[in-house]
């Protein structure tokens, strides 16, 4: 019989949007404005780092691999928190109120991170470490506990949910990105900051849509504490008791779970402090010398090792069936640390890749095409989810009118960014300008000539300034296109400057600041002079952060013909999406190594560039990848695990995760090392051999995994 809707659920329903509570679309804007501020400033963070100290718009000119190390352990953490988070809700707040800690939390770290400063960047991913802990498991909570009587419509309920999710996505990494590499990176972090202040407001104005949904739990109630249902093998049709599900903790469980979550969180953060602050939290050397292994690997395969017997031990005190499903559950965890390892490239090597080695700039038809295609890209989402707004507003405006006005301001804002981005975009003119080359020896980083493996000097043509001293048959004149914002005059000098390879133009604000840095850093000037010859037309560069938006734009175009097929009669089973997600991965990073085959081995930033149809398309696969495996996963936890485990299973799935995007920052930090020994193409054909052999190997367990599922689909 099917229980009775409480009032205050009935009432939540009346107002509908699309079919769906208005409430949820409050949630919808809440997550797209987190996940504006998460993804606009996760695709700076790398870039940031590592751009060059001296220049137009400056960065740290960290090395890939400190940058990756740092990068790596926040991403980490990030999958860890919310399992602290979640249980501090279920206890203590509440979802709502944990939703608005996060945010505040978050915003502050935002804000932190626009100072720019050392100590106001850790303090700033450590604040978004700790509000993502708050935010992330309790939004969608709420959502669940809105549709716990009408679970029917709790897939549509997610679907448009997670619409949001990747609008957000898109949009933060397009103008966040846009902001800090066209104006400064400080304008980029404040911008995500912005959104996600305004996005906590209209959320915690909303409240008297949700009443009690959300809110603080009933004391004296335990949440972990469920009614165990019988489990049935849907195979055998036999049925599995009650007592077989109790497992409780021992203390020696107790005992490990502490000793490997301080393993683990000490070798992550012992990574970057060590690398770039020389701080060991973990000793160099245990056990072994450090030239056999070095301490803190040492310590964390200890850590690794106790970890498995923590959870072989508590596997066993299960009936065969329950053990079974829950072995399943630990294969599928094993191979996501293989996708998440190649798949979050795209926040790594994949931003180095597109700024130092990807062809950005389009002059004539090229810039035009740019254009209107960019134009489409963000005007008609945009106008999509304005469309939803208006909905929104007519049915919740008399109820909760703040918190509308304050999410039209935002979409006021964004409209606002997104005309000056296009018109900033349009008013690029090109012009074609002449200077000086030189033909001198080519210098490494300390300054050393580079010789070839004849032991002679490697010669290379670079733009002339002022502090060289050249003799005048080594100089040859040469014509370049450079793009301006400003109207320029043919036959005028204007100044240059050489940055990562490009070639950019100094209005007279820009001069004074490179000029200032060459002389706060105690280095001559290299600022170029040039005559303007002619105006050709437009001039576009693509922003780095531009690529990654076709991750949220791919999901969103095919995520209903993957939703068709998982319904459809050709439905593969959760070892075969795995399979389809890794090799699909695979193929995305094989385009990529055939593209970049024309790199040589070594090559400085800028000397070669590729064209950008082979980030397109590595991209394009890559989500189609993460499309077969990503919303299997948690799903397969819940359908697989008795309900005193789940929790325990869900924090092993999140470490998973976190293990993978560690991994995946430290290996995507040697994109510089592994190039300059070996080649650009054989970096990348790391990432495509890895997922392909991972695809294989778990297709082939498929007949082994069906059998340890007992029936479950």
């Amino acid at each position: 019989m099917k229980e009775a809707i409480p009032q205050d659920h009935k009432s939540f329903f009346d107002s509908q949007v699309l079919g769906h509570p208005a409430g949820l679309f409050v949630l919808f804007f809440t997550e797209m404005w987190e996940r504006f501020s998460f993804y606009g400033m996760r695709i700076l963070l790398i870039n940031f780092l590592t751009m060059a100290v001296i220049g137009s718009n400056p960065g740290w000119a960290w090395t890939a691999e400190n940058a990756g190390a740092l990068f790596g352990t926040y991403a980490g953490l990030l999958y860890l928190t919310p399992i602290v988070g979640g249980l501090i809700a279920d206890r203590l707040t509440g979802y709502r109120v944990a939703v608005v800690i996060g945010c505040i939390i978050m915003t502050l770290g935002h804000a932190s991170m626009a100072l720019e400063t050392e100590f106001s960047l850790y303090a700033g991913l450590a604040l978004l470490v700790i509000g993502t802990g708050f935010f992330k498991p309790n939004i969608t909570s709420v959502i669940s506990e809105m549709y716990t009587y009408l679970p029917e419509k709790k897939d549509g309920a997610y679907t448009i949910f997670y619409m949001g999710v990747n609008a957000g996505a898109f949009f933060g990494m397009m103008l966040c990105g846009y902001l800090a590499e066209k104006v400064g990176w400080s304008w980029g972090f404040g911008l995500a900051g912005i959104f996600m202040l305004l996005g906590m407001l209209q959320f915690w104005l909303a409240g008297p849509l949700f009443g009690k949904i959300g809110g603080k739990p009933n004391k004296g109630v335990d949440p972990n504490e469920k009614v165990e249902e019988e489990l049935t093998d849907e195979v055998t049709g036999k049925i599995i008791p009650n007592k077989s599900t109790k497992n409780p903790f021992t203390l020696l469980d107790k005992i490990l779970i502490l000793i490997t979550s301080v393993i683990g969180l000490l070798y992550l953060i012992n990574d970057p402090v060590s690398k770039i602050g020389g701080i060991h939290l973990l000793p160099e050397e245990f056990l072994l010398n450090q030239e056999t292994l070095g301490g803190p690997l040492v310590i964390t395969i200890i850590g690794l090792i106790l970890f498995i017997y923590l959870i072989v031990t508590r596997i066993v005190r299960y009936e065969r069936v329950i053990r079974d499903r829950m072995i399943a559950v630990i294969i599928f965890a094993i191979f996501t640390v293989f996708f998440f390892v190649s798949f979050e490239q795209g926040a790594t090597s994949l931003v180095l890749f597109a700024r130092d080695y990807t062809q950005r700039t389009f002059v004539g038809t090229g810039a035009q095409i740019y254009l209107i295609v960019n134009s489409l890209l963000t005007i008609i989402p945009l106008m999509i989810i304005t469309w939803v707004l208006y909905l929104l507003f007519k049915k919740t405006f008399k109820r909760i009118a703040l918190s509308n006005i304050i999410l039209g301001i935002s979409f006021l804002g964004v409209w606002g960014v997104v005309i000056w981005m296009l018109k900033h975009d349009l008013d690029s003119q090109a012009y074609e300008v002449s200077y000086q080359q030189a033909y001198v020896n080519q210098v490494d980083e300390h300054g050393n000539p580079i010789m070839d493996e004849n032991g002679a000097a490697v010669m290379h043509w670079t733009p002339v300034h002022a502090s060289m001293d050249i003799a005048s048959e080594n100089i040859r004149d040469t014509t370049i296109t450079i793009a301006s914002q400003e109207s320029l005059q043919a036959g005028n000098t204007i100044h240059l400057h050489e940055e990562l390879g490009n070639i950019v133009y100094l209005n007279d604000e820009r001069l004074e600041k490179v000029e200032s840095l060459y002389a706060k850093h105690g280095e001559p000037s290299e600022v170029i002079t040039a005559t303007i010859s002619k105006h050709v037309g437009n001039k576009i560069e693509i922003t780095t952060s531009w690529f990654s938006i076709l991750n949220s734009f791919f999901i969103i175009a095919f995520a209903s013909f993957f939703s068709k097929w998982w319904d459809s009669k050709y439905n593969p089973s959760a070892a075969m999406k795995y399979s389809l997600g890794l090799i699909l991965m695979s193929i995305g990073f094989a385009i990529l190594a055939y593209g970049s085959s024309i790199i040589p081995q070594g090559a400085a930033a800028g000397a070669v560039r590729v064209s950008i149809i082979w980030l397109i398309l590595a991209y394009l696969f890559h989500t189609l990848g993460e499309l077969c495996l990503s919303p299997v996963g948690l799903s397969y936890v819940s359908k697989l695990v008795p309900p005193r485990m789940i929790a325990f299973m869900f924090g092993m799935w999140y470490l998973a995760i976190a293990i993978g995007n560690k991994l995946a920052g430290s290996m995507g930090g040697m994109i510089d090392s592994i190039s300059a020994k070996h080649s650009m193409s054989y970096f990348f054909l790391i990432f495509t051999f890895v997922p392909l052999i991972a695809g294989v190997l778990i297709a082939l367990l498929n007949p082994i995994i069906k059998k340890l599922m007992h029936g479950v689909k």
